[in-house]
């Protein structure tokens, strides 16, 4: 029997190779370190990205990291409300809650979306447990006034984090999936912003890394990805009008959590398949990362 090598197997293994030697330093460097991933956007929603994102995770828990997962799904939360003819309020981007949209929240978030995560990260032969922010008194709360002294309902701002049952866990080798619902003394639950309880769980231990996954592909500026940022050329960008709009709180919130003591914060496109792992384990990175001075 005569084994004949096609032309491009060479250049496939070469390639493939350099990708793995290429992702060497940053195995050594993240293994043991705790990695904060905000999950929402596309990712979410699209069956093969659903694939891709578990894939993930399941690599990188593989190669030693500890994983942390926080998850958003206003949209599912927006659409059972239609359904059961509860109007949706939505002031300076975050949603009124009152005793029947908090209940809401919790079958959406806590029920039906975390079993669908922790099921999709299982199926990729790691263990993944999801819980709430009630959970262990994990996330617990106060209740979030806005600037301008609006009452928002059962929506929370994170005091304080737990993160002790959460190394307890990834200590076991358990993938923690979070669904952002808070707590305070009195028994009240809270909803809590996805993105704002990801930034709390991170700066709380601090983590390594927190990973925003979403339907944004970092910071562009004339159409051109930033690969990496840091906060005196960012304000000096938002001053010149580069980085306008819905973007300026993403990277004033991103310089915070830095503040705070999280190594990198990184802001990716989930609609792109794997793109956690070339974030993190190539040079050049898909997404933005903002870094301390």
């Amino acid at each position: 029997m005569v084994l004949v090598v096609l032309p491009e197997e060479p250049m496939k293994n070469k390639m493939l190779t350099e990708a793995l030697i290429e992702a060497l330093p940053y195995i050594q460097k993240f293994a043991g370190k705790v990695i904060v991933v905000k999950y929402g956007g596309a990712a979410m929603v699209e069956e093969q990205l659903k694939v891709s994102f578990a894939q993930d995770i399941s690599l990188l828990s593989h190669l030693g990291m500890k994983i942390v997962v926080v998850h958003g799904g206003g949209k599912e939360i927006s659409d059972l409300a239609e359904k059961l003819n509860i109007e949706t309020q939505f002031v300076q981007g975050k949603r009124v809650t009152d005793e029947k949209m908090m209940d809401i929240v919790k079958m959406v978030l806590a029920g039906k979306i975390n079993k669908e995560i922790v099921c999709n990260l299982n199926r990729q032969n790691v263990k993944a447990v999801g819980i709430s922010g009630q959970d262990g008194n994990l996330l617990k709360c106060r209740k979030l006034f806005l600037e301008t002294g609006e009452d928002m309902g059962w929506v929370g701002e994170v005091i304080q984090v737990n993160t002790k049952i959460l190394l307890d866990m990834m200590n076991d080798g358990l993938i923690p999936v979070i669904a952002p619902i808070g707590y305070d003394d009195e028994g009240n639950s809270y909803n809590i912003n996805a993105d704002s309880a990801a930034g709390d769980i991170a700066a709380a231990f601090p983590a390594e890394k927190l990973i925003y996954l979403s339907d944004v592909p970092g910071v562009l500026i004339e159409g051109e990805r930033i690969a990496s940022l840091d906060e005196e050329t960012a304000n000096t960008m938002i001053a010149n009008g580069q980085i306008t709009r819905g973007m300026i709180p993403k990277v004033h919130s991103a310089f915070d959590t830095l503040h705070q003591g999280v190594k990198k914060v990184h802001m990716l496109d989930g609609r792109e398949v794997h793109s956690l792992l070339i974030e993190i384990y190539t040079d050049s990175g898909i997404g933005t990362q903002f870094v301390r001075e």
